[in-house]
């Protein structure tokens, strides 16, 4: 069986900003090991917060953006969440609660200590990259 994956909107951006730093190698090893979900809130989000103009400077030009919205929407499954969840204290990041519950996530991904205070979230582990990394 194969392992599934959550991975935020944040994590994904410095991963892909910072080659090689641990962020980068856990998306890396989460791409290599299993399968890498999207929703289409989850997607938009993503495309959105990579077009901001604070990471102009990590960017050599809207195409190099592209390259990198085109690597993980190849690789990436699409499942929309099937339940409603408000239990993160920002609500904006129950939606990657939702899809991970949805797809009976093996892990979800994240820096962000509103999700990652929630480790784990209804038996899915919730890990910043290093985590993950010693883990899987």
């Amino acid at each position: 069986m194969t392992n599934k994956f959550v991975i935020d909107t944040n994590t994904l951006i410095s991963g892909s900003m910072f080659a090689n730093s641990t962020t980068s190698l856990a998306i890396d090893k989460a791409l290599e090991i299993g399968d890498f979900y999207f929703s289409n809130e989850t997607f938009e989000e993503f495309i959105s917060v990579l077009f901001r103009p604070k990471f102009d400077k990590y960017f050599i030009d809207e195409n190099q953006r592209w390259l990198i919205i085109d690597r993980f929407e190849r690789f990436a499954k699409f499942k929309n969440p099937e339940i409603v969840i408000t239990d993160c204290r920002d609500p904006k990041d129950n939606k990657f609660l939702e899809l991970a519950c949805t797809i009976n996530a093996d892990c979800l991904i994240t820096g962000d200590e509103d999700l990652l205070i929630l480790n784990p979230f209804r038996n899915i582990p919730v890990l910043n990259s290093a985590q993950f990394i010693e883990k899987f």
